[in-house]
């Protein structure tokens, strides 16, 4: 057998070998009841208060990429911030807290000021505590209501999806903490 040979003989037994092992083994079928999807469905409601602390000595969230200076810097354009917020009980941050928002949010609006956000409500009390919910959306901050998407969640919350509606619950601009009223409704198993 001619090397030319050989190797054509080593590349299609390699071929072969790849296409029976198949490129989709990381893909196989699971039993629904090993997972959570067997139970029966609830729909949650929760009402938390988030604090987004911007100014001060305990800031819960820091710019890390500033607005760009190529268009209109009213709307802070380009602008990110990482968030590790308070989420309390009441309005009150001395209330009790009962998780913490983790995540971003893009200032994504050249013409407003419109945000775009994406954190978990991670769970430290009570039942719930550890699990989280993944939100993710358009904030239009200047609407007195707004509407973000559940679009996951972790331990208790695994498959949930639903809604967020938020209210301004501090308007003053030039405050260092905006409160923000969340009431999220989770359908979970």
């Amino acid at each position: 057998m001619s090397n030319t040979h050989f190797f054509l003989f080593i590349t299609i037994l390699l071929h072969s070998f790849i296409t029976l092992t198949g490129a989709d083994d990381f893909v196989r079928p699971v039993d629904r009841s090993l997972l959570g999807p067997h139970k029966e469905e609830k729909v949650s409601h929760f009402r938390v208060y988030w604090h987004d602390i911007v100014g001060g000595e305990h800031l819960s969230s820091v710019q890390v990429v500033p607005p760009t200076n190529k268009v209109n810097t009213t709307t802070l354009f380009g602008a990110i911030r990482i968030l590790d917020n308070p989420l309390t009980l009441r309005p009150s941050l001395r209330s009790k807290l009962i998780g913490r928002a983790q995540g971003f949010y893009a200032s994504i609006g050249q013409t407003e000021l419109d945000l775009l956000v994406a954190m978990n409500f991670v769970f430290v009390e009570g039942k719930y505590n550890g699990s989280s919910i993944t939100i993710m959306g358009r904030n239009p901050i200047f609407n007195k209501t707004r509407e973000l998407a559940v679009i996951g969640g972790s331990g208790f919350f695994r498959f949930a999806r639903g809604y967020a509606e938020l209210k301004s619950y501090s308007k003053d601009i030039n405050a260092t903490d905006f409160i923000v009223e969340y009431n999220v409704y989770v359908i979970h198993y």
